[in-house]
């Protein structure tokens, strides 16, 4: 069974991917999340987990979510990380919560996939964005080679860099760059609600017909990026960048 979390569509492009050369279940957790949904999740196959990079580690809400959803059936877990550059050290604390499940950790795949991070980076023009796509589709088949033969994904090298952003650097990102602070709606808003839809913890809600955040952000950036005014705004670190939504 594929399971994926996806702010701006990278993430459910891969495992859309995935679960069409495995041929098994692709199940979207964004409503499970949102809706604090902690069911039972069952799968006779190993579980294949897709979720974007944040910080060089897995997102915090979804790292929450598997802590506490039971999982039954078949104990192999595979994990997928999309990300612009690198996954850092991740695997270490992936490690830590298979014990955590009692799950078998049978290692994380890195897709390199278009930077969709408009908070602090710039995201790509649709042209090189559907270049960093399809070639993601070679590191897919590979990473699906593997699954197939129910093998272990290799562990890649880790340098000191790679232990120092997945460690102290994500320790220290949340609290003092994770904010819903800087965000804000333009002349441009017509107050269709989009934004409150495709929030993960419902820290949207409009008022007077406007959008105001909440406290409780994890930069997944949907709301900027789905706003189909393009009428949301970080400070000025958005400002005449690209919107990014997965272009295939």
């Amino acid at each position: 069974m594929v399971l994926y979390y996806t702010g701006t569509g990278n993430s459910e492009y891969v495992a859309k991917k995935i679960g069409e050369q495995i041929e098994d279940e692709v199940i979207n957790l964004f409503n499970k999340i949102k809706g604090h949904d902690y069911s039972e999740i069952h799968s006779s196959r190993p579980f294949i987990i897709v979720y974007p990079t944040y910080a060089w580690q897995i997102p915090r809400i979804l790292k929450d979510f598997i802590q506490k959803t039971t999982f039954t059936g078949n104990k192999c877990v595979y994990f997928v990380a999309t990300c612009g550059d690198s996954m850092g050290n991740m695997s270490k604390y992936l490690t830590e919560l298979c014990e955590q499940k009692a799950f078998q950790y049978m290692g994380c795949a890195e897709v390199i996939m278009p930077e969709n991070y408009i908070a602090m980076f710039n995201a790509p023009e649709k042209a090189e964005a559907v270049k960093i796509v399809k070639n993601a589709d070679f590191v897919i088949g590979n990473m699906v080679d593997v699954i197939k033969h129910n093998g272990t994904i290799p562990k890649k090298k880790v340098g000191a860099v790679a232990k120092v952003s997945s460690g102290i650097i994500n320790t220290i990102f949340y609290p003092l760059f994770v904010s819903a602070k800087k965000f804000y709606a333009t002349d441009a808003c017509i107050g269709c609600g989009k934004c409150t839809e495709v929030c993960p913890l419902n820290n949207i809600s409009l008022k007077a017909g406007k959008p105001v955040w909440g406290d409780q952000c994890t930069h997944c950036m949907a709301c900027i990026c789905k706003c189909p005014k393009k009428a949301i705004e970080y400070g000025n670190k958005s400002r005449g960048k690209p919107r990014y939504q997965c272009p295939l």
